[in-house]
């Protein structure tokens, strides 16, 4: 009965969340609120090497000691924003144009990218996020990506608007439809062995 539950509650779940992103996800920018801070577009090269470099960022602003509200409020936004992206772990979400996931990659590493050159002003981080900009750069130009853009490229982001990925796209983008059943089996076989370990030891 509890697993039927915990079934019926995860079925529900998921459900909602594909009937309610609904298509507007790819056009939330143009008439989304704009009450926040306003987050400049990160190219589609530049998102290649920002999610590689994403680790050592987050790193070293949790670390930062002489923030103020503007760079907290941006550095809030990556953090939710990389939750709503499923934490970048979808297969394409931010090499592939089509994925669903993409355009919420988009922000997520873009205000990442803010995040990165407000620490360039900072005293005591200017020097870690300089290493950190000139390894990005080098990358960029040694891979050829300076000159790569995509759909979302020109798009600006705004911490007061979140960014879901475009659910209603997902059953066309095979990557992402087996990442999420793959995701599904591991959540039913959680249930299952911790049904087991409920069930009454026989005497």
């Amino acid at each position: 009965m509890i697993l039927r539950s915990v079934l019926l509650a995860f079925i529900s779940v998921v459900w909602l969340s594909l009937t309610a992103g609904g298509s507007a996800a790819h056009q939330r920018t143009a008439s989304g609120p704009q009450s926040g801070i306003a987050i400049p577009e990160i190219s589609h090269g530049e998102m290649v090497m920002m999610a590689e470099y994403r680790g050592r960022i987050i790193d070293l602003a949790a670390r930062a000691t002489d923030t103020n509200e503007h760079f907290r409020r941006v550095l809030n936004y990556v953090q939710i924003q990389y939750a709503y992206c499923f934490w970048g772990k979808m297969p394409g979400g931010v090499t592939d144009e089509t994925s669903p996931f993409n355009e919420c990659s988009h922000a997520y590493l873009a205000a990442t990218k803010a995040v990165l050159l407000l620490m360039r002003d900072m005293p005591r981080e200017a020097d870690a996020a300089g290493e950190i900009v000139s390894a990005i750069d080098a990358g960029m130009v040694l891979r050829g990506l300076s000159l790569i853009t995509c759909a979302f490229s020109g798009e600006a982001f705004n911490t007061a608007d979140i960014v879901r990925p475009d659910w209603t796209a997902i059953p066309a983008h095979p990557a992402s439809v087996g990442a999420l059943a793959g995701c599904g089996a591991l959540v039913g076989t959680a249930l299952l062995a911790f049904r087991r370990l409920l069930r009454p030891s026989a005497p």
